[in-house]
């Protein structure tokens, strides 16, 4: 995992580019990612997963790792050890390319103890947006063949049909490119991982069918393998043509208003200082999201403090509530809050603490209790986790203001290209979920790096061990990275239309600055005490534009780099982010006259999170646009606003 701290870049996974003829594969900690033939890519990547009985993936350490490549075929083996807790499971690889356009991968594993499994095996992603509309065809376990087709929207049947007991899968790449690959050790399927905001398709071992958790005993042995052949029908151009200089491209035509903008509360449970005070003010965010489990009369004080910090800040209440089935008196004991506390509260969330997508009797009930008392809120429901929830069983949406769903980009990955594949399919599921409620505007609410809690769990999980994180926090909080990334995903919801979303949290490991007692676990979180994170530059850069309009801006290469473009009173404002570890020279078109920009990069990173303040008055440098156009180069991870002088808006368009 590459992380930029202050401008230093963590020690990168090794990765080999391994060519045999025309196939070729990145071998990075073991996995084989972008498995191409010529330039056609044909799998995302080929791993191999364990995952333990509530589907946390149990990550391997890789020893013995042997490489062998001439440029005409290459051979790869290496041990993998997963080990956490009672898991304890090693595997051989041996993998093999082959210059007729072979490429086998075979894993030998045994268990060293006895455990509980949901899944031990390979998982195959392909690349969702290429292959949508694709027709592929199944060889099923009992020697059957059957048509399916790579779905266009995301699909709602886990796993795809007829995809049940696959033995094989054959597919065309491109016209004249054909792709065949068998399984052997286990039957298959396939999955649509876009529900989690993943950019691809997953074909996975053991089907979802068969029961599970099973009992894995000390001794037993897995194997497993799969073989991917590659034929050309016809002459396939291999040459690939790349435009070294990325290009972002900014409409004229104003689109969606900016979503309002809110945080939630911090889990650490401390009050907010002066300090903290004075600069979430400075984010000029619409709200602030409280949990509330009615259930548990702890929630009371929950409630006191979060209405007095939503006056502190001068924002309104997101307020998440977590019914049972004595919902009636729950909301009935809570209006007696509401009138003596008079919470700021502008939108209700409603959840059921038994159901993963609300049930229409629960919206009716709380908005027929709670109404009278601000007749002005919000009514939303949903779901408290993520898309897929929805897309499983669809809310009534008769009685909702707003729906809901969550947001992160970690449910099968954790590498930072995963996350960056995952920025432009956050816009997919609003998309899609528009469609399943009948345009109700979408509160997405939160958007976190990792998950906040495991909705499949079927036991606790373990606490963290002494000096490893929480499950929750990801160090990339507090870097560049998380920062650009967080760029891409305000664009991507934003040029959706979202009507709000909320991020994170407002301090501590999870928020947008540190507190002021510093990091719990230095070591392994290093912030500076009361510092703020390179992240909270991204809201305060579109402060000033709420409720100004979204311009489309559109890349040439999504995954390299990124940008949001406002308007505002006639000001226009273009923020674009590096998503890379490399330096990118970036052509910025449609936009005019005198600019100003203000870079945060591994050069002002320091300053811009030890003296935010500072920071933001330095005027950063001028350029000309010539001919509507300007170039810039990013360093690694760096985000730059450009600002033009003058601008106005008219009939929808930016003149």
């Amino acid at each position: 995992m590459n992380i930029l701290y202050y401008g230093k870049e963590e020690p990168l996974p090794t990765a080999q580019r391994l060519e045999s003829g025309s196939l070729n594969v990145t071998l990075e900690e073991g996995d084989l990612l972008s498995v191409c033939w010529g330039r056609y890519e044909i799998l995302r990547r080929v791993h191999v997963a364990v995952r333990d009985q509530n589907w946390r993936t149990i990550p391997p350490r890789l020893s013995e790792l042997e490489v062998h490549s001439n440029g005409k075929g290459f051979r790869v083996s290496y041990q993998a050890h997963h080990r956490q807790e009672d898991i304890d499971f090693v595997w051989t690889a041996s993998i093999q390319g082959m210059r007729d356009g072979t490429l086998t991968f075979r894993m030998d594993g045994q268990a060293r103890s006895t455990f509980l499994r949901n899944r031990i095996g390979f998982c195959l992603l392909h690349p969702a947006r290429e292959y949508a509309g694709r027709v592929f065809a199944v060889q099923q376990d009992d020697g059957s063949w059957v048509q399916g087709v790579f779905p266009k929207q995301i699909a709602n049947k886990q796993p795809l049909v007829g995809t049940e007991r696959m033995k094989s899968l054959t597919f065309e790449v491109v016209s004249g490119l054909r792709a065949a690959i068998q399984f052997d050790g286990d039957l298959f399927q396939m999955e649509d991982q876009r529900n989690w905001t993943d950019a691809t398709l997953k074909t996975f071992c053991t089907p979802l069918s068969r029961p599970f958790p099973v009992e894995i005993r000390q001794g037993t042995r897995i194997s497993q393998a799969i073989t991917l052949k590659v034929t050309e029908s016809r002459t396939i151009e291999h040459v690939a043509v790349e435009e070294k200089r990325k290009v972002l491209s900014i409409s004229k035509q104003a689109g969606a208003t900016l979503p309002r903008i809110g945080l939630g509360m911090s889990s650490h449970g401390q009050p907010l200082t002066e300090l903290e005070i004075s600069r979430l003010k400075a984010l000029d965010l619409s709200h602030l999201r409280v949990d509330l489990w009615l259930s548990d009369p702890s929630y009371r004080t929950i409630l006191a403090r979060a209405a007095a910090q939503a006056r502190q800040v001068g924002v309104a209440l997101e307020a998440a509530l977590f019914l049972s089935n004595s919902a009636e008196r729950e909301l009935s004991l809570l209006s007696e809050e509401l009138c003596r506390l008079h919470p700021p509260v502008s939108t209700w969330l409603v959840f059921h603490a038994d159901e993963k997508v609300t049930s229409q009797r629960w919206v009716r009930l709380t908005r027929q209790l709670l109404r009278p008392w601000n007749p002005r809120a919000l009514f939303g429901a949903g779901t408290n986790a993520y898309f897929y929830q929805l897309n499983q069983k669809r809310p009534a949406w008769e009685d909702l203001d707003v729906f809901c769903y969550s947001i992160h980009p970690q449910e099968h990955a954790s590498d930072n290209r995963s996350l960056v594949e995952s920025l432009e399919i956050q816009g997919e599921t609003v998309r899609n979920a528009r469609e399943l409620v009948q345009g109700v505007p979408a509160a997405i609410s939160p958007v976190t790096l990792k998950p906040r809690f495991n909705p499949n769990a079927t036991v606790a999980s373990p606490a963290p061990l002494p000096g490893e994180l929480p499950p929750e926090v990801d160090a990339r909080q507090m870097s560049l990275f998380g920062a650009a990334w967080t760029l891409g995903s305000l664009k991507s919801l934003a040029e959706n239309g979202v009507f709000s979303v909320t991020y994170y949290e407002t301090s501590g490991w999870r928020g947008v600055m540190e507190r002021e007692s510093g990091s719990p676990l230095p070591d392994r979180f290093r912030s500076f005490p009361g510092c703020v994170f390179p992240l909270y530059h991204i809201f305060a850069d579109i402060a000033a534009f709420q409720h100004g309009q979204v311009l489309a801006a559109n890349a040439s290469d999504p995954l390299t780099v990124t940008g949001l473009a406002l308007v505002r009173d006639g000001r226009k404002r273009v923020l674009l982010a590096n998503l890379t570890r490399e330096i990118q020279a970036v052509r910025v078109e449609g936009v005019a006259g005198d600019l100003r920009i203000a870079e945060l990069n591994e050069a002002s990173v320091t300053q811009a999170m030890t003296s935010p303040d500072k920071f933001r008055v330095v005027p950063g440098y001028s350029l000309q646009a010539t001919r509507g156009m300007v170039e810039l180069t990013l360093l690694p991870y760096a985000t730059a606003r450009i600002d033009e002088q003058s601008t106005t808006v008219e009939e929808g368009f930016v003149v």
